[in-house]
C-alpha cells in the first residue's frame, strides 16, 4: 500500500517508519526542510529506541523516504495519515492551526480514493470538521477516518508493532477494511481492532490518556498524606494492587507526570466538556494536582535548608519527563531547575539523553555532567527526578565521598530508605517517612 505520512515529529516519524517496516511504500512529508535534510542524510532529530536502526533499513530497502513536496507525495498515497502538532491553547483547548493548514494543503492533491486518516490527538468533531473542509476544497465526500495513537515514549516501536488494541473511527465498513488489512501484519495474536465512529474513536484517545494521569495523581496526593500519618505508600500500593479491580500500573507515587500527551490532553478534554456545559470537576483535580506535585520535590529541599538555598551546591539526576526519551516537555525537572535558580542555588544536571535538549533552554545557567558521580561534586544534596535505570544501582560509598552532605531527595522511589540511613544518607523519598 503507498502512504503518506503529513508530520516528522514522534508520532509521524513512528508511524511512517513501522508501516514502511511492514512492507509497506512511505513517504513523510514536512515543511521543515532542515528536519527533512537531517533524515534524508540518515539523521534522527528525536531519541526513540530502535527507531534509528528502523529507519535506515528501510531507507536502504526503498520503502521509506522523505520529502517536502506535498503534491507528489499526496498524490501517490492511498491513505494519508496527518501526524502534526495540536498543542494546547492558553484555555487548554487543543490549537488545530496546523491541522487545518495541512487540511488546505492536501485538499487539491487527493485522489477521489484516498483515505485520510487524523493520527494526530484531536478533540471530538475533528474528523466531521475535516470531512466539511474537504468537501467544500474539492467538490466531492472524501473518505476521512480516526485513528489514534497509544505509543508510550522510550517503548513506541514495540507498541506500534505489538498493539494491545488498535482503535479505528469511520463512516463506512470498506474503509474499516481497508485499515485493518493495512495493520493486519501487527495484529496476528489476536489483539483487537476496535472499529466505531470517529467521534468515539477521538473520545478514545482523550479518556484513557486522562484515565491514566488520574491514576497518576491520585497516588501521590495519597503519598503526600502517607507523609503526614506515618505509613509507607509502597505497602498501601501493595495492599491496593492486588486487587484485581485495582492493580499496580501507573500507581508509581513520584515527582509528577509530564511529556507531550498527559498535560495537554487532560486540559484539552476539559476543555472540550466546558464547552459543552459539563463541568469537568475531576480533570481539573487531576490536573492541579500535578501541578502542585511538580513542587513537592523543590518545597523538601527547600524546607530542609530553612527556605535559604542561596549559594547551595544541588545535583539533579535525570531531566527527561520519564526514562529513555530526550523529551523534556512539562518534565518536572524543569520546574525544580526553576525554583532552585530562582532561589539562588547552582545547581549541576545529568541525563543519559535529554542533555542538549536542557542546554537549549537553560545554556551556562546550569553545570553539566559527563556521569552521575561527576554531578556530585562538593553537592550539598542530590535529587533524583528521572528514573533512569543509570541510576538505580550507584556506588554509594563513591557518592558519600564525593558529596558535601549526605542528603537526598528522591523524586522516584528508587533505594530502600534503611539501607541509605545504614550508609549514613539521610533520605527523602515520596510518600514515605524520612531516614
Amino acid at each position: 500500500m503507498r502512504i503518506g505520512v503529513v508530520g516528522t515529529g514522534y508520532v509521524g516519524l513512528v508511524t511512517g517508519t513501522c508501516f514502511a517496516d511492514s512492507g509497506n511504500t512511505v513517504t513523510c512529508l514536512d515543511i521543515n526542510a532542515a528536519k527533512i535534510a537531517r533524515l534524508e542524510r540518515g539523521e534522527v532529530p528525536i531519541y526513540e529506541p530502535g527507531l534509528e536502526e528502523l529507519v535506515e533499513r528501510n531507507v536502504k530497502a526503498g520503502r521509506l523516504r522523505f520529502t517536502t513536496d506535498a503534491a507528489a507525495s499526496i498524490r501517490e498515497a492511498d491513505v494519508v495519515f496527518l501526524a502534526v502538532g495540536t498543542p494546547p491553547c492558553a484555555d487548554g483547548s487543543a490549537d488545530l492551526s496546523a491541522l487545518w493548514k495541512v487540511v488546505d494543503t492536501i485538499a487539491l492533491q487527493l485522489r477521489p480514493d484516498t483515505i485520510v486518516v487524523t493520527k494526530s490527538t484531536v478533540p471530538v468533531g475533528t474528523c466531521a470538521g475535516i470531512e466539511q473542509r474537504l468537501e467544500a476544497r474539492t467538490g466531492r465526500m472524501c473518505r476521512v477516518a480516526s485513528n489514534p495513537e497509544f505509543l508510550k515514549e522510550g517503548a513506541a516501536i514495540e507498541d506500534f508493532q505489538k498493539p494491545d488494541r488498535v482503535v479505528v473511527g469511520v463512516r463506512t465498513k470498506e474503509v474499516g477494511e481497508i485499515l485493518r488489512s493495512l495493520y493486519a501484519p501487527f495484529l496476528r495474536t489476536e489483539n483487537p481492532f476496535l472499529v466505531m465512529s470517529p467521534e468515539s474513536s477521538e473520545m478514545t484517545k482523550y479518556v484513557a490518556n486522562s484515565l491514566l494521569a488520574t491514576k497518576i495523581s491520585f497516588i501521590n496526593e495519597v503519598a503526600n498524606l502517607c507523609e503526614r500519618m506515618e505509613a509507607d505508600i509502597d505497602d498501601v500500593r501493595r495492599g491496593i494492587g492486588h486487587d484485581s479491580r485495582i492493580g499496580f500500573a501507573f500507581l508509581f507515587p513520584g515527582a509528577g507526570y509530564g511529556g507531550s500527551c498527559f498535560p495537554k490532553d487532560v486540559q484539552a478534554l476539559a476543555a472540550m466538556a466546558r464547552d459543552k456545559g459539563v463541568v469537568p470537576r475531576i480533570l481539573t483535580a487531576v490536573h492541579d494536582t500535578n501541578l502542585a506535585q511538580k513542587q513537592v520535590l523543590g518545597a523538601k529541599i527547600d524546607s530542609w535548608f530553612g527556605g535559604d538555598l542561596a549559594g547551595k551546591r544541588v545535583a539533579i539526576w535525570g531531566l527527561a519527563f520519564k526514562p529513555r526519551t530526550d523529551d523534556i516537555r512539562d518534565a518536572p525537572a524543569i520546574d525544580l531547575i526553576d525554583g532552585l535558580l530562582a532561589a539562588g542555588a547552582s545547581v549541576r544536571v545529568h541525563d543519559p539523553e535529554a542533555i542538549d535538549n536542557v542546554r537549549a533552554v537553560y545554556g551556562e545557567r546550569l553545570e553539566y555532567a559527563a556521569t552521575p558521580l561527576d554531578t556530585l561534586d562538593a553537592a550539598d544534596c542530590l535529587a533524583i527526578v528521572t528514573e533512569w535505570g543509570d541510576y538505580r544501582r550507584p556506588d554509594f560509598d563513591e557518592m558519600a565521598r564525593r558529596m558535601r552532605q549526605r542528603l537526598i531527595f528522591d523524586g522516584r522511589n528508587l533505594y530502600p530508605p534503611a539501607e541509605l540511613k545504614a550508609r549514613g544518607f539521610s533520605y527523602h523519598a515520596i510518600g514515605k517517612q524520612p531516614v
